[in-house]
């Protein structure tokens, strides 16, 4: 039959089976349930068919099984390694969680992360008298870590805001147990160390589960009606400083080259001191060895120290050669010259006839009433010997 014969009424044609022309639609959800459950309802224990109005004692058996799944996998969780977990049970604290992958019992335990190595800080600031009754303008800042997450969650309302009240109590105190200039300039470490030790004594009783790692003095100023003022005497105060300093590198400067000084005086006077004994020791000694021939030929031994005693004097002072003759003394010769000419190997040059006659006529009378004939014969001696 062809598929638009109208044969039986078209029914079976119907996709969704429906008969005697009632219905013609999709079936009832409630049909579909129905059928599900008569079908899975012998698994957990039903007998099918027996409710066709709900889901059944299974349904609910199963939808129970998976909501419990899912509170257990809700219950999950991590605690990270820089952190303790603080477990609440009904809100009462029941345990500590360490580090690693844990498990808490949903909607009855709650977990409380507390970061225990993050360094954590708080300022505080603002206007107070010091003791010689000044005003000035303090900042400072604390550091902090939290050591006992127990403590520092329930030993207290609000830890953080205790340590700031702390804090501010501390600082007070110290900047007015302080004079101005102590906090302004030459004090500033005093004043912080004194600052953190009155910290740590007023927290101490709290318990807070904290530890103060560390207190930094970040300003300190007058007010700025006196600024200027503070400004100028701070820079005297540098200047001093800085003279002292200046003073102090001289004096380190100096003092090494005043003892170096003395020591090289001191060298001197002893090297002087022993070259002068060792002087004299050796006259005694030359003494001591002329002497016995001193007394053995008398004459000759004075004739040899006067002809020494001349050479050496001789030898330090300027020789010219004087010839008489006609009763005029005249210069001949620069002896003197002539043997330092010799001795450099330079070629010597003789006076002129003319330069002999000016000198001649120059010196004229003057060396004839000095030079008396016994000495001529003495210096043309010597000269002879000496050639």
């Amino acid at each position: 039959m062809a598929w638009n014969e109208p044969g039986n009424n078209g029914n079976d044609n119907d996709p969704w089976k429906n008969r005697g022309g009632r219905d013609q639609g999709p079936p009832d959800l409630d049909e579909v349930f129905r059928k599900f459950n008569n079908k899975f309802g012998g698994i957990f224990g039903g007998k099918p068919g027996n409710n066709k109005n709900g889901i059944g004692g299974a349904g609910i058996t199963f939808i129970f099984i998976i909501a419990l799944i899912v509170w257990a996998l809700s219950g999950i969780y991590t605690v990270k390694e820089a952190e303790r977990g603080i477990v609440l049970q009904f809100g009462q604290f029941d345990r500590i969680a360490e580090p690693g992958l844990r498990w808490k019992m949903t909607f009855i335990e709650r977990v409380i992360p507390i970061d225990i190595e993050a360094v954590r800080s708080l300022s505080a600031s603002g206007f107070m008298l010091t003791e010689d009754e000044n005003v000035v303008s303090v900042e400072f800042e604390v550091q902090y870590r939290v050591v006992d997450p127990t403590l520092y969650r329930f030993s207290v309302t609000d830890a953080d805001h205790s340590l700031q009240q702390a804090l501010d109590s501390a600082l007070r105190y110290v900047v007015g147990h302080s004079r101005m200039d102590q906090v302004l300039t030459t004090g500033r470490e005093l004043v912080r160390q004194r600052t953190w030790d009155e910290l740590n004594e007023i927290i101490e009783p709290y318990n807070l589960g904290l530890i103060v790692t560390d207190v930094n003095f970040k300003d300190s100023r007058p007010p700025a009606e006196v600024k200027d003022a503070f400004d100028d005497a701070i820079a005297a105060q540098e200047d001093e400083q800085r003279f002292i300093r200046e003073a102090e590198a001289y004096a380190r400067e100096i003092e090494p080259r005043a003892r170096g000084r003395v020591t090289r005086m001191t060298q001197e006077a002893e090297g002087y001191k022993e070259r002068i004994i060792l002087e004299a020791q050796g006259e005694v000694a030359r003494f001591e060895k002329l002497l016995p021939e001193y007394a053995t030929a008398k004459q000759v031994t004075r004739e040899r120290l006067y002809i020494e005693t001349m050479e050496e004097i001789l030898g330090r002072s300027s020789k010219v050669i004087v010839d008489v003759k006609g009763g005029n003394n005249m210069m001949y010769l620069p002896l003197d010259k002539i043997m330092q000419q010799s001795q450099s190997s330079s070629p010597v040059t003789l006076p002129s006839r003319n330069d002999i006659n000016q000198l001649r006529q120059s010196l004229g009378q003057s060396q004839n009433s000095s030079v008396n004939s016994s000495s001529d014969r003495f210096s043309q001696d010597r000269f002879n010997s000496g050639r």
